[in-house]
């Protein structure tokens, strides 16, 4: 159980200006939190690989293939201004 003890020692450690009407919010909200891990926490999950992905078929990394990019003069085609093969832009800081 989260009390106001508790948030003020957290907004503490992090450094945190924190009001008597946040104290009151945050005590609420970090108690929800914690309640709700709670019944995570009391989901049976015996017999149930660790996984990092819900698909098993998910593979975050992906073949390493060189592929044509665009010719230089074929991307600068679209530009408003050009000088000397860049992209040239109104100076905005004096």
């Amino acid at each position: 159980m989260i009390d106001r003890n508790h948030v003020i020692h957290i907004a503490k450690l992090a450094r945190l200006a924190v009001s008597e009407q946040e104290i009151e919010m945050f005590t609420g909200q970090l108690d929800a939190i914690l309640a709700y891990s709670d019944q995570l926490n009391a989901v049976d999950t015996n017999g149930i690989e660790p996984t990092s992905y819900v698909a098993p078929e998910h593979d975050p990394m992906r073949d390493d293939v060189e592929i044509p990019s665009l010719e230089r003069d074929e991307l600068l085609k679209n530009g408003a201004s050009i000088k000397n093969g860049y992209f040239a832009v109104p100076k905005i800081i004096g």
